[in-house]
């Protein structure tokens, strides 16, 4: 049985499947669990904020602007897909996944 990845390729677009963790102690990228990337981030789960919070982090991480990240679902829900234009980098959790 092969588990689906929690992310894929369209093109140059980085497709990510997350599970945020809101109101965290810190802003971080996680494990994977099951199809999607554990996302933690500082952030209260208060109309959007978490997500908005999240998308902002992840920028940076990626190497892109916030104008480059798409919530295309989940940004009043833990469970999200996120696009991501052309990223300049890839954390280490994608990077190895690439790998296998």
């Amino acid at each position: 049985m092969t588990t689906q990845p929690f992310y894929f390729w369209e093109d140059g677009t980085l497709v990510l499947n997350v599970l945020g963790k809101p109101s965290s102690k810190q802003d971080a990228i996680g494990k994977p669990k099951g199809h999607q990337l554990r996302i933690s981030v500082t952030a209260a789960p208060v109309a959007g904020r978490a997500t908005d919070h999240m998308v902002r982090f992840l920028a940076g991480e990626f190497g892109v602007t916030t104008n480059d990240i798409e919530v295309v679902f989940g940004r009043m829900n833990v469970n999200k897909q996120l696009r991501i234009q052309s990223p300049k980098r890839l954390p280490a959790v994608i990077a190895q996944q690439a790998l296998v």
